[in-house]
């Protein structure tokens, strides 16, 4: 018979006693952690190690064997990818096999990890048990918090205190990862410094849209400044480098607005993606139903084409939003 595994968090007054069987037990300050069996109902996460195991052991599979730690980073950003493709999609039968695929990235990587002798798939749960309790004192501790705000401002002091005690950098943005897409790294940079106050002052978005005209002003002079040539080959890049400094800046400063109105930038411009492919496909194929070549067509034409595809409707993706 198979069903769902029964979890939860107790204080030692709070232990279940009867009808359940403790697999794993870790106890961080007066908090025990229990992951349960009850009765005849099984678990898979245990399966899936156990599998993996076999199949990178003697006489399992030959692809399986050959991979290396660096092998699945690919295979860790794509699963990444499809999940929240799935999530954005909302289809809860994708999210769910997604959400599988990628956590088989996750137990395999300690099941590479566990054969160097570093640590286990065990060892990365203890972790994260851990980080979520000393993260969360106002949950497992007496701390109080008035809302979201001040648990994410605690979360990230809670951060920094972590870093000096392993003698890392304690810089806010040391733990942001410089391979992270750079749409979502300037979201991600943006929110780490409003936890300490660094960011626009009040709820209105009139300062930051005046800013972002700012920026594009500056955009527009470097652009007058290239296209009235330059004297140099040196100069010409310097002009050049001006440009995509000062695009730079306004994609940077959008990317601050979408944060203050509660966009995920990310989201928005993937919905925006989607709406100009799905319109450019019935271009096509409403340029197809009249034996029109695109490419052929005179800009009036494309215009029209474009404006009936406007007209018939248009994809739509769910909002989303990330945490800072």
């Amino acid at each position: 018979m198979m069903g769902r595994r029964n979890r939860g968090l107790y204080t030692q007054g709070e232990l279940p006693v009867s009808g359940f069987r403790p697999v794993f037990i870790y106890l961080k300050a007066e908090v025990w952690i229990f992951i349960l069996e009850c009765g005849d109902e099984r678990h898979f996460f245990g399966e899936m190690v156990s599998i993996i195991e076999r199949l990178r052991g003697p006489g399992g599979c030959p692809w399986d064997r050959e991979q290396k730690l660096e092998d699945l980073r690919t295979y860790i950003v794509e699963e990444a990818y499809e999940l929240t493709e799935a999530i954005t999609a909302r289809d809860m039968d994708h999210v769910c096999e997604e959400a599988g695929d990628l956590l088989l990235q996750i137990v395999f990587v300690a099941s590479l990890a566990k054969e160097a002798g570093a640590f286990g798939v065990g060892d990365v749960v203890r972790r994260v048990c851990e980080k979520l309790i000393r993260r969360h004192p106002h949950v497992f501790e007496t701390v109080t918090v008035a809302d979201s705000d001040e648990v994410l401002r605690n979360w990230e002091r809670i951060k920094l205190e972590e870093r000096r005690e392993k003698k890392e950098s304690s810089s806010m943005l040391a733990g942001l990862p410089k391979t992270l897409p750079p749409l979502l790294r300037a979201h991600r940079m943006q929110g780490k410094a409003a936890h300490v106050g660094f960011d626009w002052r009040g709820d209105s978005p009139d300062p930051l849209f005046a800013k972002l005209e700012e920026e594009i002003a500056e955009l527009r002079e470097a652009i007058a400044g290239r296209d009235a040539g330059a004297d140099s080959d040196a100069m010409q890049d310097a002009v050049e480098d001006a440009v995509e400094d000062e695009l730079g800046d306004v994609l940077f400063m959008t990317v601050n607005l979408a944060r203050h109105l509660k966009v995920n930038p990310d989201v928005a411009l993937s919905r925006a993606c989607a709406k100009f492919a799905e319109r450019l496909q019935k271009v096509e194929r409403e340029a197809e139903s009249r034996g029109l070549q695109l490419n052929l067509c005179p800009p009036e034409q494309l215009d029209e084409l474009w404006n009936r595809a406007k007209e018939s409707g248009t994809y739509s993706e769910s909002s989303g939003r990330i945490r800072s």
